[in-house]
């Protein structure tokens, strides 16, 4: 347990050490080539920044992993290997689609992508998943249902990728937020993976949280004016967005004896809530008002708790802060209540919450004599 200890903290160490010298790099080179990301209405950062940053993050991840497990093999231990053996399925899928998101992202940073295009790459992407082995086949009670028949878990399985995948791409709107959560979320994993003797997703958990630790501090404390700011694009949304997809089936499919009697599910969708939970009522809303769900607009949470006049450096730790609270809060209330109504739970809190923004917006309306884009609401 120990060496594999040493594993995974020297893959985290390897990540944060490449991620952090790629990133100036990458800002070089955008600044020289003239790869911005311009501010326009929708948008509320300020000057051009570089949205090429998820650049580095498969590197950093392959790299650190590669390098770890070749140390482990020439001092004859062979534990990464051997653990790696086992997957096999899983570790060529898993990359497949992987690569995938990543020169999909790309792609769209560097020229565009239509969305149709992107929706369907992310269809393909969670095929290759289930190609893999990793499927959701066991709800453990969850709408007080157990095993599924393989055809629904497939279609299970490709839905929640699509779900997780535009959650983190839909959320990163603000400095430090995607990041932030998706770091949140890679940390919980990663110790989850550890305490149930899975090694090989706690090194992949790990190894993509240390590509989040120099991102945040450029993207959050970076400044535009001297060339240091960037981005992480959708090559850094949809390859973080994968790697947690991929976490999660595999969380899904642990055994709740494993686990100290917790369920499976809450611990997978937990770290999770508010970026899911915000692209849904996103995509209802703008359904709703019958706008094109998949086309971007300003009524996600971040957008409406800057409308209440909230800088973005409040409204970060904040959302930070109600995700950690969520996460701490169903594992406690799992321990005691059926995880139906520990989602029923969140929903209704994620409801009200929403609510209390728009009755605070529209009474910041009536107090200023100012007017809030529809849309906000």
């Amino acid at each position: 347990m120990e060496s594999w200890m040493a594993n995974v903290l020297s893959v985290f160490l390897i990540s944060v050490i490449v991620t952090g010298v790629l990133i100036p790099q990458i800002l070089l080179i955008a600044f020289r080539k003239q790869l911005f990301d311009v501010p326009d209405e929708r948008k509320i950062h300020q000057g051009v920044v570089p949205r090429l940053g998820g650049i580095a993050f498969v590197p950093a991840i392959f790299l650190s992993i590669a390098f770890v497990a070749g140390v482990n093999a020439m001092l004859y231990k062979n534990q990464i290997f051997m653990a790696l053996g086992q997957i096999p399925l899983q570790l060529c899928f898993g990359l497949c689609a992987l690569m995938l998101m990543y020169l999909v992202g790309m792609a769209d940073d560097l020229v565009g992508v239509r969305y149709r295009a992107k929706f369907l790459a992310q269809i393909i992407a969670g095929v290759l998943i289930v190609m893999s082995g990793l499927v959701v086949d066991d709800l453990h009670g969850f709408f007080f249902l157990g095993i599924l028949p393989l055809p629904v878990a497939w279609v299970l399985t490709v839905i929640a990728l699509v779900l997780i995948v535009n959650a983190v791409n839909l959320i990163d709107g603000i400095d430090g937020l995607a990041s932030g959560l998706c770091g949140i979320a890679l940390l919980f994993f990663g110790i989850v993976f550890f305490a149930v003797d899975e090694m090989v997703y706690s090194l992949i958990a790990f190894a993509a949280f240390g590509t989040l630790v120099p991102f945040f501090y450029y993207n959050v404390f970076g400044e535009a004016k001297v060339k240091k700011k960037i981005f992480m694009g959708d090559t850094g949304a949809l390859t973080t967005g994968v790697v947690l997809s991929i976490l999660v089936v595999k969380i899904c499919m642990i055994p709740r004896i494993n686990i100290v009697e917790m369920n499976p599910i809450v611990l997978a969708y937990s770290p999770l809530i508010v970026p899911c939970f915000d692209v849904v009522r996103v995509y209802l809303h703008r359904v709703r008002a019958g706008r094109n769900p998949f086309l971007p607009d300003k009524c996600h949470i971040h957008h409406k708790m800057l409308a209440l006049g909230m800088n973005q450096r409040v409204v970060m730790p904040i959302i930070l802060l109600i995700s950690v609270v969520f996460v701490v809060c169903n594992i406690i209330l799992s321990q005691y209540i059926n995880s139906t109504i520990i989602m029923l739970i969140d929903i209704v809190m994620w409801i009200l919450f929403n609510m209390w923004l728009t009755r605070a917006i529209k009474a910041r309306e009536r107090r200023f004599h100012i007017s809030v884009e529809n849309q906000y609401k």
